[in-house]
């Protein structure tokens, strides 16, 4: 069986493009292959910054021959059904059969396809892939035809086995394949001749290029580390830079520069930064002080000075670059340091978050009044959570991070720290933007904690209220992330916090002051919306004068949003055209909950929580305090994975089934009333007694949100409920019994709904 080497050498691919690039030629060419009927043992691509390559070990010589029988339509139907019936088989009126069915005489098609060599079909299907390559950007050149990501210069298509290599005959937009490739640009230019994969990786190497992106990596990584060990320091791990940099060249030789001593007072990660963006340098720290004093840059060339001549060209491109950086940052301090930090953001109250929100001095004030609220729950200072608030996006402002937007939330650390604020200030000028994935690290001090979680909640309240929610995939905004970063904050924080109350007080800050300063105008216009259908009522005119029927004040906002009315706002920050648009806050925190609720069962679901447990603590009272929720359906998920709690669902359910089965044919609700001294059976009595010593438990229990116990003395229900139903005929003849027997049931369903609402579990 022959293996099959292919090769697609052009100019410099992009670093950020030759992975995928790699993993798209191994499937779509494996693909073509598999369905033209040809097998393989194995497939390994690989790729350099001038080359793709495809390996295919233990390719089948042709494929299989394949005989098809299709039937077609009845002798004597239409011919422009028999005609269309031989396009689609491919064959001849002549060659048709004529066979007895069921339903009388029909044709069918006997289709015979012979195998092919396997040289005939790569042909085909490489051109195919070549052709119809999915590159995200690509190019044509000279009077060809043909696009690519850069020109393409040669074809390697070679089949090879014991016997020898063969090219596989193929010409693409005027380039014939062949068995000839080329080594480093300048190192090794001549051509080389291949004769199969191990020849041709070998050659490779031996005229200074590499072929595999994890071998280049290897080296740049294990020659960098040395040398910055030799001068006691070390490396700064950048994984995503390692592999950029190994798909900008072919011969990796790893150069060590020091960096001047005039940059060494740099925040560290400025000097990273800039390294990194700017040249693709690697940072080099010294271990005893932490500050970043030498780099390491990887050039793709031998030459006879070592290098010296590269590394000096790269430390004179450096020292402008870090120029630069160090006058951001010596303006940056001289603004704080005469103005402070609030100075350095005033003009924020230029820069416009959200044509229907704002400026972001505007979101920043509304930040620091909810971090203000939030700030007891959490443990933190009120005032410096409201300081820190403040000031936290002071540096959006700074020149540092209008060169370096990466850098926003850490330069502000450093600048709070020159502005003498206090610590936990300065930290929560970093973290407040935290998390910002599921893999990010959670802020635990208090004071980061509240301003990280008022940034978020007000980011959500705000686009609730314009009605700018996610929808399907599309999410702008990124408000998935941020009620993810929400409950990350409160769960790992371990943070008990009445959600509702703090979406209330977000609202509210939202809407006074656009009320206040003209921006929106407070019409009193009220809808009722018990379907959420818009249907005017009342109207009034001029903000607060009523036109007719009853006023409706700012003093009976909350009155009309607990009525379930929907007060609507005009919006005057819309030249010419002024809009209505609902922003009650009762809808908006139903919706924005409920969104939250959604957001932890996909948080609860990667934990092993299933869907269902966390329904049933959902449709429990208390469910916007998101820790207690948690804590709940994980005691519940625990009492389930045990016989007991398994078995019990099964008995609660039946319990409930019959009740409310009864209570529909009796038009009655059978809630109370059950009495020991009608029951007749030793289970009847002991489900009684079992019922008493549950309540006793799980009442006082539930009081202090000791839920595992609860949930143990639930479970302890199991045996008592499957002994009753074995012995005890509910639907008793007699009438007393039977009312009885039907209201002990409704104590089952009680105690079991005072846990967790068991309705909602599957099965």
């Amino acid at each position: 069986m022959p293996d099959l080497l292919i090769e697609l050498f052009s100019e410099e691919i992009p670093a950020r493009m030759q992975a995928r690039a790699a993993d798209d030629l191994k499937k779509l060419v494996t693909d073509g292959l598999v369905e033209a009927g040809l097998t393989y043992a194995g497939a390994a691509a690989f790729a350099t910054p001038r080359r793709l390559t495809l390996a295919i070990d233990g390719l089948t010589g042709e494929s299989r021959a394949v005989r098809e029988e299709r039937k077609g339509p009845k002798v004597g139907a239409p011919d422009a059904a028999i005609d269309g019936f031989l396009r689609g088989a491919g064959i001849s009126r002549e060659a048709l059969e004529i066979r007895d069915d069921k339903k009388g005489q029909t044709y069918f098609a006997v289709i015979e396809k012979p195998g092919r060599k396997a040289a005939e079909i790569i042909a085909e299907v490489l051109d195919a892939t070549v052709r119809n390559f999915p590159w995200p950007k690509s190019m044509r050149w000279g009077t060809g035809s043909l696009k690519w990501v850069r020109p393409l210069h040669s074809i390697i298509c070679l089949l090879s086995d014991e016997a020898g290599a063969e090219i596989v005959p193929l010409t693409i937009d005027g380039i014939t394949a062949g068995r000839t490739t080329y080594g480093h640009r300048f190192l090794a230019p001549a051509a080389i001749t291949v004769n199969g994969f191990d020849d041709y990786e070998a050659k490779l190497k031996r005229a200074h290029v590499i072929l595999r992106a994890e071998e280049r990596a290897e080296t740049i990584w294990n020659d960098a580390t040395q040398q910055a060990f030799a001068r006691g320091l070390e490396l700064v791990d950048d994984r995503g830079l390692l592999a950029e940099v190994a798909g900008l060249v072919e011969w990796p030789v790893v150069l060590l520069g020091r960096i001047d001593d005039a940059f060494l007072g740099l925040p560290p990660e400025v000097l990273q930064t800039s390294m990194k963006e700017h040249q693709k340098f690697f940072s080099v720290r010294n271990p005893k002080t932490g500050r970043i004093e030498c780099f390491v840059t990887v050039a793709n060339m031998e030459t006879a000075d070592k290098g010296a001549t590269i590394l000096a060209g790269n430390q004179k491109v450096l020292a402008a670059r870090l120029s630069d950086a160090k006058f951001f940052w010596e303006n940056d301090l001289r603004t704080v340091k005469a103005e402070g930090l609030e100075g350095m953001g005033a003009g924020l109250a230029n820069v416009t978050f959200h044509n229907k929100l704002g400026s972001q001095a505007d979101r920043i004030a509304r930040i620091a009044a909810l971090a203000r609220e939030i700030a007891p729950h959490v443990g933190a200072d009120p005032d410096l959570a409201e300081q820190a608030a403040k000031v936290a996006k002071a540096d959006l402002q700074s020149e540092m991070v209008g060169e370096f937007p990466e850098l926003q939330g850490l330069m502000g650390r450093y600048y709070a720290a020159a502005a003498g604020l206090d610590e936990a200030v300065a930290a929560a000028c970093q973290d407040h933007y935290s998390p910002l994935g599921p893999s990010d690290a959670v802020p635990t001090a208090p004071v980061s904690v509240a301003v990280a979680l008022a940034d978020k909640i007000d980011t959500l309240t705000g686009f609730w209220a314009i009605d700018e929610k996610p929808t399907g995939s599309k999410d702008p905004f990124a408000l998935r992330r941020a009620a993810l970063g929400v409950i990350r904050l409160v769960l790992e924080n371990n943070v008990s916090l009445q959600l509702s109350e703090i979406i209330a007080t977000s609202f509210l800050n939202l809407i006074w002051p656009l009320l206040q300063d003209g921006r929106m105008r407070f019409m009193g216009k009220i809808w009722d919306d018990p379907e959420h259908e818009l249907i005017p009522r009342h109207f009034f005119g001029g903000g607060y004068g009523p036109v007719e029927g009853d006023f409706i004040g700012w003093d009976r906002f909350d009155e009309a949003c607990g009525a379930g009315k929907c007060l609507c706002l005009e919006d005057q920050t819309t030249e010419n055209s002024p809009s209505w648009r609902p922003v009650a806050r009762g809808v908006v925190l139903k919706d924005l909950i409920s969104f939250f609720h959604d957001r932890l069962k996909v948080y609860l679901r990667d934990q092993g929580i299933r869907h269902d447990i966390i329904d049933a603590c959902i449709a429990m009272p208390g469910n916007d305090d998101l820790t207690l929720l948690v804590k709940r359906a994980r005691a519940l998920a625990a009492t389930l994975a045990t016989d007991d709690g398994e078995n019990l669902i099964q008995g609660f359910k039946r319990a409930n089934n019959i009740l409310t089965q009864a209570e529909a044919k009796d038009g009655v609700e059978y809630s109370f009333g059950a009495d020991p001294k009608f029951a007749e059976d030793n289970a009847e009595k002991a489900l009684f007694a079992a019922l008493d010593a549950a309540d006793a438990n799980i009442l006082p229990a539930m009081k202090a949100e000791d839920f595992s116990t609860a949930m143990t003395a639930m479970a302890a229900l199991r045996g008592p409920i499957d002994a009753f139903f074995t012995a005890v005929q509910v639907n008793d003849d007699r009438q007393v019994i039977r009312r009885n027997r039907l209201n002990l049931l409704s104590r089952i369903r009680k105690t079991c709904l005072s846990v967790a609402d068991l309705t909602k579990i599957d099965g």
